[in-house]
């Protein structure tokens, strides 16, 4: 196990949603709660972070949109953007183990070149996601199958990858689902932490907020709750393997 812990970058303000996140980590991952630290972004200055007391990063999904224009973010997101910001700069410029899961794509992406927006937005549902072959050559990947299916729902993603990244899986919708930047930067548009019980959280906390339209809410859960997207999983603990310390 490891002997410095993995920090989690947080920013959902709804506790419910929060923390199911938290425990679909430390579920996946096969990290203790004390291996895994929680850094709620929303909750107030958060910088500056220690990179050198973790063996890793992960940046959880996201409440916020990162392309959207910055009069029309909140001054809380505003904040969580700038001080994000510095920590991912500081990741690049060491080329730092990061994980990041969905935001972690307009977050990462943004700071690093790439062309965000919502041309390739995907409504809550599992899809199948399929690696290409640099993606199967990846050592995070090790033990995925070349196809496999995983939670999606965005309103953002990459259309564009950023200079030197390379691509790791894609899918018929959208065609940046997973990229890497330098040895060890990586960021998925789909949701490897999240099972069902996560999943179900999530459509009910953000049921408003346009990721699918309101009335089909209980035909989501039932479609999701069909797919099998535990190959997904892999890429947690397989991120836990390689970085521990």
């Amino acid at each position: 196990m490891p002997t410095k812990p993995f920090a989690l970058l947080a920013s959902r303000s709804e506790d419910v949603a929060a923390d199911e996140e938290y425990a679909s980590f430390l579920a996946h991952s096969g990290l203790r709660p004390d291996e895994l630290v929680r850094i709620r972004m929303e909750s107030g200055t958060f910088t500056p972070l220690d990179l050198g007391r973790y063996a890793g990063v992960f940046l959880g999904g996201s409440p916020f949109t990162a392309s959207v224009p910055d009069e029309h973010k909140t001054d809380e997101q505003l904040r969580v953007e700038t001080e994000l910001g510095a920590v991912l700069a500081e990741v690049v410029e060491r080329d730092f183990p990061f994980l990041g899961l969905c935001y972690g794509v307009g977050a990462l992406g943004r700071l690093t070149g790439a062309v965000i927006d919502g041309t390739y937005a995907e409504r809550t549902g599992a899809v199948e996601i399929a690696l290409t072959e640099d993606g199967a050559a990846d050592p995070l990947l090790a033990g995925v199958p070349r196809a496999f299916h995983a939670y999606v729902g965005h309103k953002e993603s990459c259309r564009v990858l950023p200079p030197g990244a390379t691509l790791l899986a894609t899918s018929a919708a959208c065609p940046v689902q997973m990229f890497r930047l330098g040895r060890h930067q990586y960021v998925t548009q789909f949701h490897p932490e999240l099972d069902r019980t996560a999943m179900v959280t999530r459509i009910d906390v953000y049921r408003n907020s346009g990721y699918f339209p309101v009335e089909e809410a209980d035909e989501v859960i039932v479609r999701i709750s069909r797919a099998d997207v535990s190959r997904s999983h892999r890429i947690l603990r397989n991120f836990v393997e390689r970085y521990a310390a």
